[in-house]
C-alpha cells in the first residue's frame, strides 16, 4: 500500500473557493484537470504536464449526470475514488474536488445550460443527444468554481476538446486550455476508463480502431476516398466491431471535409466493441 499522502478531498464549492483563494494569496498558480474518475495513465500525463505549468494542481472527480443519456452507463460508470486518491497521492496532487450531484445541482437538473451549438449535434452529439450540452455546462461550472489559470483536456475526446475551446473563446473565460495528446496502450488502443469493460476477445478486437486510423493516415496522400476506404476496410474485417461513424473533418471548423479538401484533417471513429462504446481519432494531411 502506498505511503504517499493522499490529496485533501474538497466536497463543497465553498471549500474549493477557500483553498484557491489561499493559493492565490500565496502567489501560486492553479490548474484544473476535470475527470469522471476511474483514473488511468492518460490522466496522469495531464497532471505531469500541469506540474510544468503551475504550482498547485486540482483534480475534479465528478460523474456528471447531465452528460449521460437515458440508455447510457451512468449507473455502472466505474467509481474508484479510493484508488484514484492513491494514484494522485503518488503524483503529489494536493487537492481533489469530489462534489456530490446535489452540491453541483442543488435544485436538480439546471434549467439554464450551455448549448453546444451546431457542432455539438454532429458525430458524438448525434449518437448521444444532449451530451455536449451537459459537458459544457459542467465544465463552465467547474471553471467558475475553481477559476484556474490552466485547464487540461485530452485530444482523445477531440470533439469535446474543440467545443470546450470554442466555449472558452466565445465566453471570454480567462483560462489557458492545455490540450494533452492521446495516450495509448503498447498495441495502440487509446486509453479510456471504459476499456475496463472489455472482455479478452473484445480487448483484442478494440485494437482495430487504431489500426483503422493507421490505415487512414497511410492513405492520406491519395485523397479522402482512399482514406475512408482504407479505414472502413480495416474495421469491416473485425466482426466484434460495430461501426457508429467514421468522419473526416476540418480541425479548424470541425465540419466534414468536402471531396476537394486538401490540408490538415482529423479522422474520427466511434464504434461499439461488444457492449462498450469507444472513440478515437488521428490527425492526417490530405493530398491527392
Amino acid at each position: 500500500m502506498s505511503t504517499a499522502a493522499r490529496p485533501r478531498v474538497l466536497e463543497t464549492i465553498g471549500e474549493v473557493r477557500e483553498v484557491v483563494a489561499e493559493e492565490r494569496a500565496a502567489g501560486r498558480r492553479v490548474s484544473l484537470t476535470p475527470t469522471l474518475g476511474a483514473l488511468h495513465d492518460g490522466h496522469l500525463v495531464h497532471l505531469s504536464r500541469a506540474a510544468e505549468l503551475v504550482d498547485t494542481r486540482i483534480v475534479s472527480i465528478f460523474v456528471n449526470p447531465l452528460q449521460f443519456g437515458p440508455n447510457e452507463d451512468l449507473a455502472k460508470y466505474p467509481r474508484t475514488l479510493d484508488a484514484d486518491l492513491d494514484r494522485l497521492g503518488q503524483l503529489g496532487v494536493p487537492f481533489v474536488f469530489a462534489p456530490s450531484a446535489a452540491e453541483m445541482y442543488p435544485d436538480g437538473p439546471p434549467s439554464i445550460r450551455v448549448h453546444a451549438g451546431r457542432i455539438g449535434e454532429l458525430y458524438e452529439g448525434r449518437s448521444r443527444p444532449g451530451h455536449f450540452d451537459g459537458v459544457l455546462t459542467v465544465v463552465a461550472k467547474l471553471l467558475l468554481i475553481v477559476g484556474p489559470d490552466v485547464v487540461t483536456f485530452g485530444q482523445k475526446d477531440a470533439q469535446q476538446l474543440f467545443l470546450v475551446r470554442r466555449m472558452i473563446d466565445d465566453l471570454n473565460i480567462p483560462v489557458r486550455l492545455e490540450a494533452i495528446e492521446i495516450v495509448r496502450e503498447e498495441d495502440g488502443l487509446a486509453l479510456s476508463s471504459r476499456n475496463r469493460y472489455l472482455e479478452v476477445k473484445e480487448r483484442r478486437a478494440a485494437r482495430t480502431l487504431s489500426l483503422a486510423l493507421e490505415a487512414a493516415a497511410s492513405s492520406a496522400d491519395q485523397g479522402i476516398d482512399a482514406v475512408v476506404a482504407a479505414a472502413q476496410g480495416t474495421l469491416m474485417g473485425e466482426p466484434l466491431v460495430e461501426l457508429d461513424y467514421l468522419k473526416i473533418v476540418d480541425p479548424e471548423t470541425f465540419l466534414p471535409t468536402d471531396d476537394g479538401y486538401r490540408g490538415p484533417a482529423l479522422v474520427l471513429v466511434a464504434a461499439k466493441v461488444g457492449g462498450t462504446r469507444l472513440i478515437d481519432n488521428e490527425r492526417i494531411s490530405l493530398a491527392g
